[in-house]
């Protein structure tokens, strides 16, 4: 199973992450092969940076991320909100373009959700 989670909004980090937890729980136990990624743009990528997040989200993220969940941020993003990506907590990653990185997901089989 092939997931990507698209977070434009602050108030539904809580929502992706708890969606992600399930998804990753439900797979560890059925055996399943999985691969999530959440992609961040607007000012959701906030949330990935280490003053811009609370301390509790950024350990679930950090928890996700240790089992192989991919936190992406949008670079444009992160340009509009005046955020540099060597501010972001040392677990996500940027990829160019939020919306391109939505789109080449999807072409490769990846199922999209939005929280």
């Amino acid at each position: 199973m092939q997931t990507i989670f698209h977070v434009d909004e602050l108030e539904k980090w809580g929502l992706a992450l708890g969606n992600a937890e399930n998804m990753l729980a439900y797979c560890e136990e059925s055996g399943e092969a999985v691969k999530i990624e959440l992609l961040a743009n607007g000012i959701a990528v906030r949330a990935l940076s280490a003053e811009g997040s609370d301390a509790a989200l950024l350990q679930r993220m950090a928890a996700l991320a240790e089992k192989g969940v991919v936190f992406a941020a949008c670079r444009n993003a992160l340009r509009a909100q005046q955020i540099e990506p060597e501010a972001l907590a040392p677990f996500a990653v940027t990829v160019p373009a939020g919306v391109v990185e939505l789109a080449q997901k999807q072409q490769a089989g990846y199922a999209y959700i939005r929280p």
